[in-house]
């Protein structure tokens, strides 16, 4: 292993058997918590987790939206793996959501999200990221209503899709949920990143491995 390289150990491991939710104890198979590089200056945060990404234990992975989105981040060079790996290898970039577990039938609640916003707060403040990627309507609105001074009726993914949007204390680009996603959209969310964010050198030089 490099020298620069540190095993990922989940830090919310020991809150696999949470039962905050009582309606969504019953019906996930098992906790999805965040995945990747701690030392990531990057954090990637969806609404929950998928039903491939549920069967992983991993955000973001699996067939449809998850290899897609694995898909961009291996072309701007921060997945290392096949986009259907179910344990990807990343450098300098973190997956995680709003929430920890999946309902079969429906989208997660207020309330639902609420009770994990803890998990959430907890992987940004030890992450620590430069860049956050809200993927879809609804991580948007949350990470942007609590970290920045806009209006929450002023955010909406379709326009901020590929774009930097000022918080406090890091930047927000946008992506649109990869199921609703063109591939012109696709390309423009990578040629923003090339352009105007990785052109800014934010290389880490911290430990870089996933779990």
């Amino acid at each position: 292993m490099d020298a620069n390289q540190t095993d990922f150990e989940n830090p919310f491991a020991m809150d696999a058997d949470c039962e905050n939710c009582a309606e969504l104890c019953g019906a996930r198979d098992r906790v999805v918590h965040g995945y990747g590089d701690v030392g990531a200056e990057f954090l990637v945060v969806g609404t929950g987790p998928t039903e491939a990404a549920e069967r992983n234990g991993v955000p973001f992975t699996g067939a449809g939206g998850g290899e897609r989105v694995q898909s961009i981040f291996a072309d701007l060079g921060f997945v290392r793996s096949a986009p259907d790996a179910a344990e990807p290898d990343v450098q300098n970039l973190f997956f995680t959501n709003l929430t920890r577990c999946r309902h079969p039938d429906r989208e997660p609640t207020d309330r639902e999200v609420d009770t994990c916003e803890p998990f959430l707060n907890a992987e940004i403040r030890m992450i620590n990221p430069q860049i956050i990627v809200p993927v879809g309507d609804r991580p948007l609105r949350e990470l942007a209503v609590e970290y920045t001074t806009r209006r929450p009726d002023s955010f909406d993914v379709d326009a901020e899709h590929a774009t930097t949007i000022r918080g406090r204390g890091f930047e927000l680009v946008p992506m649109k949920e990869p199921s609703e996603m063109s591939d012109a959209e696709a390309d423009a969310f990578c040629d923003h990143m090339r352009e105007n964010v990785l052109s800014r050198d934010y290389r880490q030089t911290k430990g870089r491995q996933s779990r």
